[in-house]
């Protein structure tokens, strides 16, 4: 007998899922690209002839060099900077015994509630010329150089902490793994505790610490808010700058950031295929028969010990200042805050909430007044459209980014070693390869037209159509990360389960929404919240499309302090961005204890919390019950009295 293919829904929604994945791809990824790459070679000249190489020798003898080395200069001395206090941090928090450990690694986590621009202003309320530390040391040394905190020390400076996140995850994680009777042995053989480091712990490390070197290096090369808001020439808002410019004010602007582009692109491209055939390496690994957990390691060293502790809590120091500063003057009047003062006896909310009017005197002589021109974070329409626009983007992104992973993840694992799921996941990749500012600029002079055949004619950078814009590239930027973390998922799924629904007569598309969606569910639900958590103070795109309808919650923080107090207006926009920062750790935060915390607990662990709450909530209800029983024999003795 023949059998017969059924055509159910779910061979409709493949074909129709493998039309549209094809659509995506070549539209918003392979062609806007490709469009850049030739817009280098069809640049016309002012009698409007070819000139397919002028780009190329305007950039040999031009300043755009310049820009390329400012970011590789960044990019080499990022590794040496941030390999050397993240290594360290990990290790004091997790290797060595040091005293307080526990409060340190709080210190040293968080740069992962707060990044970006919030940092950057972060550090600049403390550094700035204006800053709290630089107004102290100016008092104290009136010769000292305010505008020390610009160009490439304080980018340097700024983006060496900021970039320790990856090292307090990944090579923590990396460090409990060590098997422990590996330095137990070593340590037996009469090794000391730096050479047992040195010897037997670091390389079972350099896996780890290579990717992460490969990512500092990448980070420092596509920089985009530091350099931006502390004044340094590098590749990306050089990018920014002349994608806004016009052949009017300078030659053939467009073609230029397309180079510049194109640079990103290659560094990134070369990077990840140094970092594959390394991977392709052995590499030591740390095993026993019976692994044992990692016992941190005292430093038996007196000196040693002591100027451990001493560099620990220098480290914390640098962490948690910026972060208690803003916390502290987000509850201060605007005057404390112009003035970098604090006051004690003088508490507000109105960075948070609420409107208050400002009177201030003209050069005629005459006092004004302005109404609500102080406002709070909530108040401010301005800040509340930002954060309104920011968060609508970010969570139609991340669920977008996670949707269309998991139906690539199904496709791909149903087809798993076909040539067609293996073009899927590439495609998914595709957008590692390329710097993010090149997509969004590829995106931004791609589908500036009427004439894109690929959207119907519709212009998506004019007007609101930034919106879906700013949607897709945030999408498209989210895909390989969501890929990597999803598709592990997909590991954990029992196919005998699969099996079993389809014998008791269940279909594909049923199969999926009842029996693998609930297993990789809280894997999605992680990878949305990572996604939203990154796109909601998201800046290197933002200020690619900048626009009146695209003004996201990144670059309204960006813009409070530049128009701070002009004509009367927003007078206290120093206090509004201290508070904006702290409602972005607070967010931050909850999605990463979601996520890391509470999320991160397996079953054994679950039901003990929940024990423990049960005793506590017993022992609570049985001091009431004999405080009850107490009351009631007391009343009645009274009344037998």
């Amino acid at each position: 007998m023949k059998k017969t293919k059924k055509l159910d829904g779910s061979l409709i929604l493949s074909v129709l899922g493998i039309v549209a994945f094809a659509y995506l791809f070549f539209g918003f990824m392979l062609l806007p690209c490709l469009n850049t790459l030739t817009s280098i070679f069809t640049t016309t000249n002012s009698a409007g002839e070819a000139t397919p190489f002028a780009v190329i020798r305007f950039f040999l003898a031009g300043n755009m060099p310049r820009y390329v080395w400012n970011s590789l200069k960044l990019a080499l001395c990022l590794i040496v900077t941030v390999n050397v206090v993240g290594i360290s941090i990990v290790l004091l928090t997790e290797y060595f015994d040091i005293k307080g450990a526990r409060i340190l690694r709080l210190g040293y986590m968080t740069t992962m509630i707060y990044s970006g621009v919030a940092l950057v202003t972060g550090y600049m309320f403390l550094y700035a010329n204006d800053g709290i530390l630089t107004t102290l040391l100016t008092n104290a040394f009136p010769n000292m150089n305010a505008n020390w905190f610009t160009g490439f020390n304080a980018v340097l400076f700024t983006m060496t902490f900021a970039c320790t996140s990856n090292h307090a995850l990944f090579l923590r994680n990396a460090i409990r793994g060590i098997d422990y009777n590996t330095v137990e042995a070593a340590r037996n053989l009469g090794a000391s505790p730096f050479k047992v480091l040195r010897q037997v712990v670091f390389p079972t490390l350099i896996p780890t610490i290579f990717s992460l070197t490969v990512m500092i290096f990448i980070t420092g090369l596509c920089a985009m808010s530091a350099p931006t808001l502390l004044g340094y020439d590098s590749i990306n808002p050089e990018i920014v700058r002349l994608a806004g410019s016009s052949t009017a004010d300078e030659a053939f602007p467009q073609a230029r950031a397309a180079l510049l582009s194109i640079i990103l692109a290659f560094f990134t491209i070369v990077l990840l295929t140094v970092l594959t055939a390394y991977e392709r390496k052995g590499h030591y690994l740390s095993v026993s028969k019976t692994k044992a957990k990692l016992q941190k390691q005292k430093i038996n060293n007196p000196v040693a010990n002591v100027l451990a502790h001493i560099y620990a809590y220098v480290l914390w120091i640098v962490y948690m200042t910026p972060v208690v500063m803003i916390v502290i003057f987000s509850f201060q009047t605007y005057s404390a805050i112009r003035m970098k003062k604090l006051d004690l006896s003088n508490w507000t909310l109105i960075n948070y909430f609420g409107k208050q009017d400002y009177s201030y005197m003209t050069s005629r002589g005459t006092y004004k007044v302005r109404e609500g021109s102080i406002s709070g974070v909530f108040s401010n329409e301005a800040t509340l459209g930002g954060i309104k626009l920011s968060f609508i983007l970010s969570v139609v992104a991340a669920a977008l980014a996670c949707v269309i992973v998991v139906v690539a993840c199904n496709y791909i694992f149903k087809n798993k070693g076909k040539k067609r799921s293996i073009a899927m996941e590439y495609a998914l990749l595709f957008p590692w390869l390329l710097p993010t500012i090149l997509i969004c600029y590829s995106y931004r002079i791609y589908f500036n037209s009427n004439d894109v055949w690929y959207v119907f004619g519709q212009n998506l950078y004019y007007g609101e159509n930034v919106r879906l814009l700013l949607i897709i590239a945030y999408t498209v930027v989210k895909l390989p990360f969501s890929l990597r973390m999803i598709k592990a998922s997909f590991y954990a799924i029992d196919e005998e389960l699969e099996d079993a629904a389809k014998n008791l007569g269940s279909g594909r598309l049923r199969t999926f929404m009842k029996v693998k969606l609930p297993t990789i569910l809280p894997s999605v639900l992680a990878v949305f919240a990572l996604n939203f958590n990154s796109l909601f103070t998201e800046y290197d795109m933002s200020a690619t499309f900048a626009s009146s309808y695209g003004t996201t919650y990144a670059m309204v923080i960006q813009a409070m302090c530049r128009e701070e107090g002009l004509y009367g207006y927003n007078v206290n926009a120093s206090g509004r961005r201290c508070a904006s920062t702290v409602f972005i750790m607070v967010v931050s935060g909850i999605v990463l204890y979601l996520v890391y915390g509470a999320g991160a607990r397996d079953l054994a662990e679950r039901l003990e919390i929940k024990e423990k709450r049960r005793k506590r909530w017993g022992k609570l209800t049985s001091v009431f019950r004999r405080g009850g029983a107490n009351a009631e024999k007391a009343a009645l003795k009274q009344e037998g009295t």
